[in-house]
């Protein structure tokens, strides 16, 4: 299975760094917003929805959704109220999921979905559209996949104290701790070679924003495992849905977006 992970990861990263930091933000925007509709379709199938006419209804509606906000994507008004909604989601899910393992109605479900996928694609293709932005969002990209690293391998060398047992009984703290120490070490030399004009403060913004990428992974754990199912579909072999490979990301990047917003390093 590793083996498999490594080779779809080897195939997949030169695509997303040339998207990253080769195409213009229109097309970004473009291929980007086919990303969230997979990402709902999937979503619907975990939400319980397994009618194809239903599930095609919901991805042409996200589809209207994410056309009418790239006509106001650079609504500075709109981003702030989208952001802070998604932080207001994210830190309901900290308790959600950690605490209380409610089962939801399909229509309850399907609203976290929007709240997961949208504020993240909103923050995404904002940062990708500023000055520096597709540096900075290749810069984030690299510090959600170190944390993943950092926290897999040493939750298998380390690993005894179960995060979040009844969601994902494979996650440790000692994998958050390994986790959290590969972000560090990964945002100090960005900030020293990278973006040294943000300052340490931007370490700050990055941890949090890998903090809450935990978040993101356990509850989309949560709906998998309320749905049944291991993966969220088998779009990437070895990886699973695409749900599976950008649940970190949906929630860092809200968190990552408000951070540079209030210093001011979005433009």
């Amino acid at each position: 299975m590793l083996k498999q992970r490594v080779i779809t990861a080897a195939m997949l990263l030169p695509i997303v760094v040339l998207l990253v930091l080769m195409a213009p933000t229109w097309l970004f925007a473009i291929v980007s917003s086919l990303m969230v509709i997979v990402g709902m379709w999937e979503w619907s199938k975990l939400s319980g929805g397994d009618s194809i006419p239903g599930n095609l209804f919901k991805a042409l509606l996200v589809s209207v959704i994410l056309y009418l906000l790239w006509l106001i994507h650079g609504n500075v008004a709109v981003l702030w109220v989208t952001e802070i909604a998604a932080m207001a989601w994210w830190i309901f899910a900290s308790f959600w999921v950690f605490f209380w393992h409610k089962q939801f109605p399909k229509s309850i479900k399907y609203i976290c979905g929007l709240l997961t996928l949208i504020p993240a694609w909103m923050a995404f293709v904002d940062v990708h559209a500023g000055t520096q932005g597709p540096k900075i969002l290749l810069f984030l990209l690299a510090l959600i996949w170190s944390a993943d690293i950092g926290a897999y391998f040493s939750g298998k060398v380390f690993g005894r104290h179960k995060l979040a047992p009844k969601v994902s009984p494979g996650k440790t703290w000692e994998g958050v701790a390994g986790g959290s120490l590969a972000m560090l070490g990964v945002s100090i030399t960005g900030v020293i070679l990278v973006l040294p004009q943000y300052g340490y403060f931007f370490v700050i913004i990055c941890l949090f924003s890998g903090w809450f990428s935990v978040v993101g992974d356990l509850s989309e754990s949560l709906f998998k495992r309320q749905a049944g199912v291991k993966d969220s579909g088998r779009l990437f072999p070895g990886h699973g849905g695409l749900l599976d490979r950008v649940d970190s990301l949906t929630a860092a990047l809200p968190t990552f977006w408000l951070g540079l917003a209030m210093q001011g390093w979005l433009r």
